[in-house]
């Protein structure tokens, strides 16, 4: 870790497309900001290690309190920013409304729509009793709602380049959007909150389950082909926009929100620890198709040390990847919950060491999903203070599709490693925001 500055630093500078400087003097904030992820602390940690923008100069190392700054500390351009691999660290200082227009006021989603799209137009175009449940939408109206959807992207998706740090500070928060992590190498987020990364414009799609399904397209952070990521004391969280208050269409939730946390298109060498997942659906992606030709060999992530709570499933669902979830915190809510481990296609997770405080009425043969996965390694987990085998567990309950009980590798990536009666005291203390 860099040793902490005992003079301010310059926040900005007049090349950052003429964002308002500041500047930073807290020695704490300078501490967090150099912070580099510790050998041996998961994937991330594995073969070049996880170092961010550590080695920012001063004219690179800048806070930022707008969507304008904050793209601007990014290289300048949102469209380009992420081939922009200069050492950088940025630091998140209050709430950063991402729905917003160049001089920074809200956009509502009525500021994307183009090509003439409504909702309306769009509920009537693809009513199943019109357009049938046996074909994704095609055609005008589909075409503005994809139109619709790029242009809010373009505002609501920040691209970050390599060789970054983005850590927050006095509350920092990014709200209606996330950000892109794709095809680079060593980023470092900390200390900020992901809140209600919702998207305008979902796509029906009547072919999706036995019923159909609404799909969003944005998550909260994404890593797309990107290397030696480091996921750190943030908090992921709908806010007030929960899924469960969304409106049903045909019958089916309208959903607005995707992932919180993704890893996908050959992205490898992530560790995501101290973070807390909550009120959220569809909550964190490890592969995101079962015909990936680019996948084998890589999504290896480590999660440790996480709180998820009131989250329904992808606690994470997994394809692949050599996935290591060991010492955290599941807290799920009777009513809503779907499972946590998904074990997907080809995935090997390992799972130690984790506490499920599961609600009444909820068993322990739920923790699990096997979703064309084959098996994992699953022990020493605790379910409501009872030691108990997972795989054992629903293998009773699924009597005619049980999983194997070895993911075929064992994790050398670990630091501290608590008991898992230790862990929700640990957890509980320690995760999230304002706690580093």
């Amino acid at each position: 870790m860099r040793v902490p500055r005992r003079t301010a630093l310059l926040a900005c500078t007049a090349a950052l497309l003429g964002a308002t400087c500041a500047t930073v003097t807290p020695a704490a904030a300078a501490d967090v900001a150099h912070t580099v992820l510790t050998a041996k602390d998961g994937w991330g940690s594995a073969t070049t290690g996880t170092t961010g923008g550590s080695k920012a100069d001063a004219a690179h190392t800048v806070t930022v309190t707008t969507r304008a700054q904050l793209v601007a500390a990014l290289g300048g351009s949102n469209s380009s920013n992420g081939s922009n691999a200069t050492a950088k660290i940025i630091q998140i200082s209050g709430t950063i409304d991402l729905n917003v227009n160049d001089s920074n006021s809200h956009l509502a989603c009525s500021a994307y729509q183009t090509g003439g799209y409504t909702l309306a137009k769009y509920l009537a175009a693809y009513d199943p009793a019109v357009w049938g449940r046996t074909k994704v939408p095609s055609g005008t109206v589909e075409d503005a709602r994809v139109a619709s959807q790029k242009a809010q992207a373009s505002r609501v998706q920040i691209n970050v380049g390599a060789n970054t740090t983005i850590v927050g500070i006095n509350g920092g928060r990014l709200l209606g959007g996330g950000l892109v992590v794709k095809n680079v190498d060593n980023v470092i987020i900390r200390n900020v909150t992901f809140e209600d990364a919702a998207d305008c414009f979902p796509q029906w799609d009547p072919t999706d389950g036995s019923t159909g399904n609404w799909n969003s397209m944005y998550d909260s952070l994404v890593a797309y082909n990107a290397t030696h990521v480091w996921v750190d004391h943030n908090t992921f969280t709908d806010g007030a926009n929960v899924d469960a208050n969304q409106p049903k269409y045909f019958g089916r939730p309208y959903q607005v929100h995707d992932g919180q946390l993704d890893v996908v298109k050959g992205a490898d060498y992530v560790t995501a620890s101290w973070n807390i997942f909550k009120d959220h659906d569809k909550t964190i992606l490890v592969g995101n198709s079962d015909s990936s030709t680019v996948d084998t060999g890589k999504l290896r992530v480590t999660f440790h040390h996480n709180l998820w709570q009131n989250t329904v499933e992808r606690a994470p669902r997994v394809r692949f990847g050599q996935v290591d979830v060991y010492n955290n915190y599941f807290v799920p809510t009777a009513g809503n919950y779907g499972y946590s481990l998904g074990v997907g296609k080809s995935s090997a997770i390992v799972a130690q060491y984790n506490y499920f405080k599961l609600p009444s009425g909820v068993a322990a043969s739920s923790v699990l999903s096997k979703l064309s996965g084959t098996a994992l390694t699953a022990n020493n987990n605790s379910v409501n203070g009872t030691t108990t085998d997972l795989i054992a567990a629903y293998n009773t309950a699924h009597s005619s599709s049980t999983l194997g009980t070895s993911a075929g590798w064992t994790p050398s990536l670990r630091l501290t490693v608590h008991s898992a009666s230790a862990v929700p005291a640990a957890v509980t203390a320690a995760a999230g925001v304002g706690k580093i």
